[in-house]
């Protein structure tokens, strides 16, 4: 047997073992090198982990390939980021190669650029005067700066306190030291007003990376920062594998967004990605919100995060007053307003024909897209509902229905398709239908409606956010879009049409996402209000006026809130206590489905059975899941929580075993802290 050198690499594949391959005679590699090599009879990519330092005896009957090459373009990973990108693989239960892969830029650098009427990605803005900040705000820079090395900290400020001036500062002093830094924020609909911060602080060193871009100023903006042109890069969630040394400062802003949770394939929580990406480069982690996520929260309580907090509005400016209508009483109300919908409180069209007189703006949360949310028919009952989902059609410009899941079409006939005697009537509401009542309502003035139906790309929420800020739109309708950190100095009103919408979802988080929703819609109302001018003003509809999310949401107390919903969690065992993983077992035949469930629960109970060391290990399940067909695929889950969560991954991992258990057709899909268990 011959002597040879070999190195182990993570190759494009689902695999979770790396493959050995030998040195090429004409090169050598080393950890961290991006390389091609034969997998099969195809060429693929991967990252070398391990140069192997005993060489490797070479078997006759089994002929190890050499590695084929180095990829022309791409340089090696930095050691701080290889190591981040093995955690994410091991932590979320992905294959290395595959998590590598998300590193790389989607075009070749080599490419001619195509000429394009789209604006800048990032703008050139003349460089501004910075703000002076207030003696809260200071204290929390001072804070946050003085602290070397690895930390991560809580920045909780009541909307409207300048928490984005912080970060400004933040990252001038990181600039200053020669480093570079991270921004997150959780949807692209937040990056028009950003950028343009951003660059009147920082002129051109500005680099974005978000899904709305195309793949030519996606990989332009990957380069500027991997070569080191830009100084600070402003993104999505999957701007954090943009492989960049020297990282002085990563901020996650708005943290509590289960936005930064990818819900496919590679389900990683960008947030708690973010830390240990800080964690590896020994940098500072700033996570900014009004509402706090209840696990950032008990962190901050338990001392593994700093907490600064502020308290007051910039310029001592008053937080909104928030109102309350129980829309129990309207439809008693003796005197019922002939020209208002039923949808619309007469205490809410009061305000708004008030702010409209004062040429003010106004803006209206409903987090229901289209005409209505389904049809039905009186006759026979007959509900229009999705043929590949557990899901009612939503009706849309009153002539096609749409399932917001797999986006099935369907065109609406009046004529119930079932009994075919009944006509179909509408059910619930939706954003378009808002758009057309209040069209016929106050047909003078500028309507505009921001939903995913609406806004399809950056360009059409760059317009609409231009649009506001000259205050060349009156009413503003739109879903949880128009609710995050959008900053308008002319929006006095703020209306949220049916806040019980999210109440009563099979969800353990449903009053968390419904108290914070809430709290951030009303935040936008009156936030650049003048010494001289009365606060902004809030009118929160509902149908359940006692529910713990409007109770401290109009007092404004969030501390009340977490405190009281921390309770509740520590008595089931839930998130922050506990850690929850959720295993999804799913298939086009419901047979199959049932019977991979039952396998998979047996033996979950006998490895927790015969190990002693997974006693902390909760199973609930399996059942179907909520929504209990989706695309054509029938869905079972079993949830898993424990308060040790590296138990809880060996316990997964044990549970899997080498899949060869799973039935043919049978998809089993591992989410660990899932944030949405529908």
């Amino acid at each position: 047997m011959s002597v040879t050198e070999t190195v182990s690499v993570a190759v494009d594949a689902p695999l979770f073992d790396n493959l050995t391959y030998k040195q090429n005679e004409n090169f050598s590699v080393k950890r961290g090198d991006i390389v091609h090599v034969s997998l099969g009879n195809r060429s693929v990519l991967g990252v070398v982990v391990k140069q192997n330092t005993e060489p490797a005896e070479q078997n006759p009957k089994f002929d190890l390939k050499p590695v084929k090459s180095l990829h022309e373009e791409l340089m090696s990973l930095p050691e701080q980021h290889l190591k981040w990108l093995e955690w994410m693989a091991d932590y979320y239960m992905h294959p290395l190669g595959q998590v590598v892969q998300l590193c790389f830029p989607p075009l070749d650098k080599t490419k001619k650029e195509r000429k394009s009427s789209r604006p800048s990605v990032t703008p050139f803005v003349e460089k501004k005067i910075q703000h002076q900040l207030n003696s809260e705000q200071q204290a929390a820079v001072d804070s946050i700066y003085s602290q070397k090395g690895f930390s991560t900290h809580l920045l909780h400020g009541v909307t409207g306190s300048g928490k984005t001036e912080i970060y400004l500062e933040l990252f001038e002093k990181v600039l200053g030291e020669g480093k570079r830094g991270i921004f997150l924020l959780p949807e692209i609909s937040l990056t028009p007003q950003l950028i343009h911060r951003f660059s009147g602080r920082f002129g051109d060193q500005i680099a974005v990376l978000h899904s709305q871009l195309t793949d030519r100023e996606r990989t332009n903006q990957w380069w500027d920062m991997v070569e080191g042109r830009k100084k600070i890069l402003i993104g999505a969630r999957s701007a954090l594998f943009c492989p960049i040394d020297n990282i002085g400062l990563i901020v996650v802003d708005e943290e509590h967004e289960s936005s930064f949770k990818q819900d496919e394939t590679l389900k990683y929580n960008g947030r708690d990605s973010a830390i240990m990406l800080g964690h590896f480069n020994q940098c500072p982690i700033v996570l900014g919100s009004a509402t706090p996520s209840l696990e950032s929260w008990k962190n901050a309580q338990d001392k593994k995060f700093v907490l600064h907090q502020i308290k007051n509005r910039v310029h001592n400016r008053p937080l909104p007053e928030i109102q309350v209508v129980d829309m129990r009483l309207e439809k008693d109300a003796e005197k019922q307003s002939l020209e208002k919908p039923n949808w619309l409180s007469e205490k809410l069209y009061t305000e708004i024909k008030i702010s409209l007189a004062n040429q003010e703006q106004v803006a209206l949360l409903l987090n229901r897209r289209g005409m209505a949310q389904t049809v039905f028919c009186p006759s026979c009952g007959h509900t229009a509902e999705c043929p590949n989902c557990d899901i009612s059609l939503t009706l849309h410009a009153n002539t096609h229905l749409v399932c917001h899941y797999c986006d099935y079409h369907q065109n609406f006939k009046v004529k119930c398709p079932d009994c075919r005697e009944g006509e179909l009537v509408n059910l619930g509401l939706g954003t378009e239908k808002v758009e057309e009542d209040l069209k016929r309502l106050f047909p003078e003035k500028v309507i505009a409606r921001a939903d995913r139906d609406e806004v399809t790309s950056r360009v059409d929420m760059e317009e609409l956010v231009h649009k506001m800020e000259k205050s060349e739109i009156d009413i503003l309708i739109g879903t949880q879009m128009i609710a995050k950190g959008l900053d308008f100095s002319n929006l006095k009103l703020v209306g949220l049409l049916l806040a019980d919408i999210s109440f009563n979802l099979p969800d353990f988080r449903a009053t968390e996402k419904s108290f914070q929703l809430i709290t951030q819609m009303s935040g936008r109302s009156g936030r650049h209000v003048k010494d001289n001018e009365s606060a902004g003003r809030v009118v929160i509809q509902t149908y359940n006026t006692e529910h713990e999310s409007i109770q401290y949401s109009r007092n404004h107390d969030y501390e009340g809130f977490v405190e009281t919903e921390l309770v509740n969690r520590k008595q089931l065992n839930y998130p922050p206590f506990h850690k929850l993983s959720s295993i999804r077992i799913q298939a086009p035949d419901l047979d199959k489905v049932k019977l991979a469930a039952d396998q998979l629960s047996q033996r979950a109970y006998g490895i927790k059975e015969k190990f002693p060391i997974f006693e902390s290990v909760e199973i609930l399940g399996p059942a179907a899941a909520p929504i209990a067909k989706l695309r054509n695929q029938f869905r079972y889950h079993l949830l898993l929580k424990s308060a040790q969560p590296k138990a809880l991954n060996h316990f997964i991992q044990k549970l899997l075993g080498d899949s060869k258990w799973i039935p043919k057709q049978v998809k089993v899909v591992v989410d660990i802290d899932p944030l949405n268990l529908l």
